[in-house]
């Protein structure tokens, strides 16, 4: 047997979350192909197996902590030829090598392998319904219901005893289930905090008392953006491609905000100003695991489409959970929209040790004062918070008309004016 153990995934970091189990126990694994998923403060870490086997003795279930070093299954030695079956019997560590199962297990679906993850069942115990003796999605639902109901009422035996029914056990992350006098069902589930959101936490606690924040706002014309997409969108995507989206021209234009005012692009270092000549800006995306900050190394080098591709590549790598710990460190600036998810207005917390956050909010029509005359017109709000200790009210407030000016004006980008 071979001890698989926690490997080292980052500078300082020591404990990390089981995300989930990405083979089961008594699985066959090829060497280099991935066993289980951690979960850091930072990313997600895939451990691949070191040596192609059989998963034996998983030791930490889904969504329970480790540190670094800690053996969390065993691999049985096996090559190719008889590693075929995905699921055997578990064998003793004094059992010789494995051989392949009488008849073939059932085959998982990749959504209920997902929910079998999550609730630590096996094949073993779920019926399957599917064509060809396929597991389906539903019918692990059903094991995860019945194991969930609430245990049927006890009834009189006949000699006068109250005889329980039996019950099916299984060990689910829910810690209370309570049945009210009128019949209602009353259930709790505790499930412990990700590790990425108990970062999130940390930090946002952490940026509320350790600086001096304060949110000003502007709103900004979308029309002349909208209008510069649909007219060169198929030649970008033709030429690049990659879409043309909104997030570019307020990257850039953050670029060009941060160039007229540093402090934006500064953070307090001690009694010390540290003042940066670079802009790593980072472009919070919501993640399989919740919202995430990638970041895009000097953006003041990069195109409309560096940028575009880079988001577009940090947003696939989020929702499966493949951002690494590097790609979130070192931010100098973060740009924040809410409006994708509908946000009308909001105050975004800058990210530590960051001085200024960027917040996007939804693109709504509404009427609008011009030459005079009332139109209608694609606008959106826009919010900085700042860190009021080092940035003063008029630096902020200039900071976003700058943005605004830009947006309303793009050909600015281009000209530097």
């Amino acid at each position: 047997m071979l001890e698989v153990k926690i490997p080292s995934v980052g500078e300082s970091i020591t404990e990390v979350q089981i995300a989930q189990w990405l083979k089961q126990e008594g699985a066959w694994v090829a060497k280099d192909e991935n066993i289980v998923e951690l979960e850091t403060e930072k990313a997600s870490v895939q451990v691949p197996a070191p040596i192609s086997g059989y998963i034996r003795n998983i030791r930490k279930k889904n969504e329970e902590f480790a540190n670094v070093g800690d053996v969390v299954c065993d691999l049985e030695a096996a090559d190719a030829a008889s590693g075929e079956s995905v699921q055997s019997a578990p064998s003793s560590p004094s059992a010789p090598s494995a051989t392949p199962a009488a008849s073939d297990p059932p085959r998982v679906m990749p959504a209920a392998q997902r929910m079998m993850g999550d609730q630590n069942l096996s094949a073993g115990q779920v019926q399957p319904t599917g064509p060809g003796g396929r597991i389906l999605k539903e019918d692990v639902q059903r094991v995860v219901e019945a194991v969930k109901a609430p245990a049927p009422s006890t009834t009189p035996s006949t000699t006068g005893a109250v005889q329980p029914k039996a019950a099916p056990t299984l060990e689910t992350n829910v810690s209370t289930s309570m049945i009210a006098p009128d019949g209602n069902n009353r259930m709790e589930e505790v499930k412990p905090l990700s590790m990425i959101r108990r970062t999130i936490a940390a930090r946002l606690v952490q940026a509320q008392h350790s600086a001096a924040l304060l949110t000003t706002f502007n709103e900004v014309d979308m029309a002349p953006v909208m209008e510069l997409r649909k007219k060169y969108r198929d030649a970008f995507q033709e030429r690049h491609g990659v879409k043309l989206g909104f997030m570019s021209f307020f990257a850039k234009a953050s670029v060009e905000a941060l160039r007229r005012f540093p402090t934006a692009n500064a953070e307090i270092r001690g009694n010390n100003i540290v003042y940066r000549h670079y802009n790593d800006i980072g472009i919070a995306i919501g993640g399989g695991k919740g919202l995430v900050v990638p970041v895009l190394r000097n953006v003041e080098r990069m195109s409309f489409a560096e940028v575009e591709r880079m988001i577009g590549e940090y947003a696939g790598r989020a929702m499966e959970n493949r951002l690494m710990p590097e790609d979130l460190e070192g931010g100098t600036f973060t740009i924040s929209n809410g409006g994708v998810y509908g946000s009308m207005l909001s105050t975004p917390i800058v990210n530590p040790p960051q001085s200024a956050i960027l917040g996007l909010h939804a693109i709504q029509d509404r009427p609008m004062a011009r030459n005079g005359q009332v139109v209608i017109l694609p606008m959106m709000y826009l919010a900085l918070t700042y860190d009021h200790r080092i940035i003063d009210g008029r630096e902020a407030v200039s900071f976003l008309k700058t943005i605004k000016e830009i947006i309303e004006d793009p050909t600015r980008l281009f000209l530097e004016v």
